[in-house]
């Protein structure tokens, strides 16, 4: 599934963050002017994730990976939680898989 970043939060007005999640990971891009991010990671490899979900305004969304973070912003509580959701889920699956 894919989630779009609102262009109206800051850093992405021309070029909003995009969050897929896959059936094996998680793929997060984070587009610049000139250049851009993009990280891949399996749901084994995510050792935690973080959310940041103000009153007011847009969410945060922080993966955590082999002593790695990988930080995007402006998408919508809902947003964040159904990813937070969806890799958890896909972090079980991963350990069932072992």
């Amino acid at each position: 599934m894919k989630y779009t970043a609102s262009r109206l939060s800051e850093g992405n007005k021309v070029f909003p963050s995009e969050i897929y999640t896959e059936e094996n990971g998680v793929t997060i891009k984070v587009p610049g002017l000139f250049s851009g991010d993009t990280t891949t990671i399996a749901y084994e490899s995510i050792s935690a994730v973080e959310t940041d979900t103000p009153m007011i305004g847009f969410s945060t969304i922080r993966f955590f990976h082999s002593g790695n973070k990988v930080e995007a912003h402006g998408f919508t509580k809902n947003d964040v939680e159904e990813i937070k959701a969806y890799i958890e889920s896909g972090r079980s699956r991963a350990r069932e898989d072992r």
